[in-house]
Formats: C-alpha cells, structure tokens, sequence
C-alpha cells in the first residue's frame, strides 16, 4: 500500500513539472513573437489607386462681369425698379433720378440762356453786314469765313445752354440722337448683387472730371470665375488650360470642376509670402447655385497618374540617388529593399519597381525621447 501511494505521490508530481514546462515554453515563445513584433515594428500595405500632384490656389468666386451703373444725370434717388437678388434684362429700368437743382442753379442756367442768345444775335448782325461787304469785295473770303465760323460756335454754345437747362428743369435732353434722361437701364443682362442708395439718395453725375454715385451692381453670375492665388513655388509648375478641381467652403459636398486661364506675370506679397494671382473658369454649375464671395480653394491638376502602385512617402528612404523601403525579413529583421518611385502628391508616392500590390511595407522605427 506505502508503494503505491509513493508511485501515485511521485506521478502527480511529473505531471505538474511537465504543465509547469509547457506554460513555461507556451509563455516563451508569446514573448518571442511579442517582443519579434514590437521590434519589427508596424507595416503598411502596397496598394494601387490614383497618384495626383496639384497646386493649392486660395481664393474666392467672383463674376467674370460685374458692372457699376451710374447716372449721367444729378438729382435724388425717386424710385428703385429693382432689388438686390432679382434678374434684369438689358436695358430694363432700374430706377429713376428725380432732378434736385438749387433755385441758384436754375438762375444761373436761365441767365447763360439769355447771354448766349444776346451774343448769337449780335454775331447774327455782323455776319449780314460781312456778306454785304464780300458782295462790295471790301473784305477778303477769310475775314466773312471768321465771322461765319462764330456764329456758327455762338450758335453751338447756346444750343448747350439750353440742353443744361433742361436736365436741371426736366432731367431728360436728346444729344446728338441719343437721349438723356433720369431712368437708369440695366446696362447688361444678370442678376442684381448690390444696392448701393436708398430713395431719398442724392446722386452726383458720372463726367469726365468726377468718378459719380455707384447705384448698383449687376453681374452676369452664368459666368464665373475663381480668383485667388499660388505660391512662388508652384507657380513655375503651371501651364494654362490646366484642370482644376474648386471646392467652396460654404458647399463642403460639391466639387466644381474649371481650367486655368490666367497666371500673373507679377507677384503680390501676402503674409511675409510672395504669391500670384490666379485666375480659373468655373464649368457646369447650372444644377448648384454659386454666389459671388464664396470663398473656395482650387487643386490646379499638374499630373495624374491612374491606377499605380503607391505607398506612403513616410516610409520611404532617400539617401542620395539611392530610394529604398525597409520590409519584414527573416527572424524579426528588416529586410532593405531598393524602388523606383514617380509621382507624388506630398503623401503617397507612386512605385515603378521593387515592390508588390498587397506586399507590407515597414513604418520608420519611431525614435525614443
């Protein structure tokens, strides 16, 4: 009986030892590959997609027209046809200027009628007793070719006269076959984008000497642009008729599509940085509705690759002429392959040779602080 319950004793205890070797060889090899691991390090995958190096423009949408109306006539603002918002037609009222001139302005006016008539009356009277001494040959064909060139300027002055006095009186005159008057129309087709008076408003005219009241602005918002501007260092990379991709800030699930028209040939410095100006046609917009002032950033299309080996550019090695990526070796090593790369887009690069779609890649070793 004593030996066999030695036999069992000593049974239970092999059997113990033999789990307690197990786990041990189970926990050891865990922490190989554990530790194989964290030494490797993480990986990325080899995958194929689309590769497109771009130049960020930062800018706004503007109008390709956009025309201040003025009046030709002074006064106030008597009555507004159109609002901010609503299409006008050419040459479609948009409102009217009501003559406001001072009782001094008037006088004046009436007097400079009166003189002007007083002196082409008397010039009337010279250049008959002229044709009277042509006749006598007393006076050569010049001199009776003066007086008739005054008259003809005394006549031409109060006809001026008259045509002023009228726009302060009536607000409308016809000049040379074209009419005058205190109803502004829409110089072009487009949309009303601002109100710049009120009725009540007083207008100075446009002149040759004075810049007059901006009433309104229209533009014709079915063409538009993108305005902005690129940095110095990418500017070198564009061509014109380059595609552009324009995403609006305030329509964040809508992507316009345009081409590049105008690069300035002059840069202009924006905060301690030289840029230049940009200028992109914006194409089949008719289903979304874009306002003058959205502010948006255009990606100027330099060159596309389509369906290319790319990985990210982080894990990427350059040492001189020299590219290379690290993959997973033998035994937790890293393995230095060398590549061909082409395009980037400052994330991911696009692989010539040396790798494989769906093949890992090594991150960087990440270093210790």
């Amino acid at each position: 009986m004593k030996n066999k319950k030695k036999r069992g004793g000593k049974k239970k205890v092999w059997i113990i030892i033999v789990v307690i070797v197990v786990l041990g060889a189970a926990g050891f090899i865990i922490k190989s590959k554990r530790g194989e691991k964290s030494e490797i390090g993480a990986t990325v995958e080899v995958e194929r997609g689309e590769i497109v190096e771009k130049a960020l423009a930062v800018g706004s949408i503007e109008p390709e027209r956009e025309i201040s109306v003025k009046s030709k006539v002074s006064g106030v603002v008597k009555r507004i046809y159109k609002n901010p918002g609503e299409s006008v037609i050419k040459d479609e009222p948009l409102l009217e200027i009501a003559p406001n001139p001072t009782p001094l302005e008037i006088a004046r006016a009436k007097s400079q009628i009166e003189m002007d008539a007083v002196n082409l009356d008397a010039v009337g009277k010279t250049i008959r007793r002229s044709r009277k001494l042509l006749e006598k040959k007393m006076i050569s064909e010049k001199e009776f070719e003066e007086t008739q060139r005054e008259y003809k300027q005394a006549e031409l002055k109060l006809r001026i006269s008259k045509e002023q006095f009228a726009l302060l009186e009536e607000g409308s005159v016809t000049i040379a076959g074209k009419k005058i008057e205190s109803i502004i129309k829409a110089p072009i087709s487009g949309k009303i984008l601002e109100k710049k008076i009120n009725i009540g408003d007083p207008v100075v005219p446009l002149t040759s000497y004075q810049a007059g009241t901006i009433l309104m602005t229209i533009a014709d918002m079915d063409s538009l642009l993108f305005r902005g501007t690129v940095d110095e260092i990418d500017v070198g990379k564009l061509d014109l008729k380059m595609p552009a991709r324009i995403k609006i800030g305030a329509l964040p699930d809508i992507e316009v599509s345009g081409r590049l028209e105008r690069i300035s040939l002059k840069a202009r410095e924006e905060n301690n940085s030289r840029m230049f100006p940009v200028e992109i046609s914006i194409k089949g917009v008719k289903q979304t509705v874009l306002r003058a002032g959205y502010s948006a950033n255009a990606d100027i299309i330099i060159n596309k690759s389509d369906s290319v080996l790319n990985i990210p550019e982080r894990v990427v090695y350059y040492r001189g002429d020299s590219v290379y990526v690290e993959i997973p070796g033998k035994q937790g090593t890293r393995e230095r392959v060398m590549i061909e790369v082409g395009l980037s887009d400052a994330i991911r690069v696009e692989v010539k040779s040396g790798l494989k779609e769906g093949q890992k890649v090594l991150e960087k070793p990440q270093k210790e602080i």
